[in-house]
């Protein structure tokens, strides 16, 4: 019988041995709420999937940049190994298709939900570990994850965007933005935060998140990409 996975075993870069361990990481826990005799969501193995990430990712990184120090390795695991970009990647290869959610998280546009996608790639490394040890592991991450990798220095400078903001307002006009909460959404157990950038009292960029410094972070970016270009920070009114 044909696996209803082999096309994201393909995406991937792996073929599980045991697909049950697949199909494990691609259960959401509300999956299992509403469905009898589903005793096993992805929660377990998202907690191992993080831990081999970071030695997956450290390992690599230690031997393909040697004359990176250790500050740099860091920077680039944690951009390896962020949520924003599990999430990216998880998106790329069509994850969230494949995930198995309950009727209301479905509704409510769990496969592409951020936090689902993140979660859900965790999950996967952490299955391909059982499966097949590191090497398992490996392999997805040098099929899907290395792709981050294509231009380091960039990665360096989109490692601190509050930062990277920070400097070249306070260069340009002595200012320093500020951050502003304007919403909070979504159940306890997965709030969606949007922060705004305020600069002389002006909006100039916006970004959510699953907690409030991812979200400043994205609205920090934003604002960067509008405030670059400007000599002079106009007068206008939101």
């Amino acid at each position: 019988m044909k696996s209803p996975y082999r096309q994201l075993e393909k995406r991937l870069g792996y073929r599980f041995l045991r697909r049950k361990r697949l199909e494990m990481a691609l259960t959401h826990r509300s999956f299992r709420y509403e469905n009898e005799g589903v005793e096993i969501d992805n929660q377990r193995l998202e907690f191992l999937g993080d831990a081999v990430l970071g030695l997956v990712a450290a390992t690599h990184l230690y031997q393909t940049f040697p004359d990176l120090q250790e500050g740099e390795l860091t920077k680039l695991r944690s951009h390896l190994t962020s949520s924003a970009n599990l999430a990216r990647v998880a998106e790329e290869i069509g994850l969230g298709e494949f995930l198995r959610l309950g009727r209301g998280e479905q509704q409510t546009g769990g496969q592409t939900r951020a936090s689902n996608l993140t979660d859900a790639m965790e999950s996967v490394i952490g299955a391909a570990y059982l499966d097949g040890g590191l090497r398992g592991a490996r392999k997805i991450f040098e099929k899907v994850l290395m792709r981050s990798l294509d231009a380091p220095t960039e990665i360096h400078a989109q490692d601190n965007p509050k930062g990277r903001l920070q400097e070249l307002v306070q260069q340009r006009w002595r200012l320093t933005p500020k951050y502003r909460l304007i919403a909070e959404e979504g159940p306890s157990h997965n709030r969606i935060y949007t922060v705004q950038v305020l600069i002389r009292g002006t909006a100039y960029g916006t970004g959510s998140g699953n907690n409030k410094r991812a979200a400043e972070m994205e609205a920090a970016r934003a604002a960067y990409q509008e405030i670059e270009p400007l000599d002079h920070l106009p007068e206008r009114q939101d």
